[in-house]
């Protein structure tokens, strides 16, 4: 493979994970909030709330699967493999910052109330899908 194909792979690990660390620092930050509305009403803080935090770190798992194991062992079109790697990268990229966002919704609501983490955690796993297919449709085209 060229070097224009490589830069497609590396491209795809790093926008990945990018997204990751914004959707963590997005779910983190509000998970840090609810805990401290907690602590200043002397209620018991969820560990819970690490869930939804960390919840977007899988999409550098999907970042190094789509990149390391099939992007750099493709016979495909360089230009194709860096335009797969980057468009893949941010596709996974958005699906981790909308997860992060659905977390600090959901670690918002499950700060206040206690209740909900079955329907909270669901919408937080539809966004992780978003990265799922896109990893799996992007390992086709190659």
């Amino acid at each position: 493979m060229s070097n224009i194909g490589l830069l497609g792979v590396g491209c795809t690990m790093a926008i990945a994970a990018i997204g990751s660390a914004l959707g963590i620092s997005i779910a983190g930050r509000a998970a840090i909030g609810a805990w401290k509305r907690n602590f200043m009403a002397n209620k018991p803080a969820s560990f819970t709330l690490v869930v939804f935090a960390g919840a977007p770190i899988t999409q550098i798992f999907y970042g190094y699967i789509l990149s390391a194991i099939k992007m750099a062992n493709s016979t495909k079109d360089p230009l194709l493999v860096l335009a797969v790697g980057i468009a893949g990268g941010i596709a996974i990229a958005m699906s981790a910052i909308a997860q992060g966002q659905a977390g600090a919704a959901a670690s918002d609501a499950m700060g206040e109330t206690g209740k909900g983490f079955g329907l909270y955690i669901m919408v937080v796993g539809l966004c992780e899908t978003v990265a799922l297919f896109v990893m799996a449709l992007a390992m086709t085209m190659l």
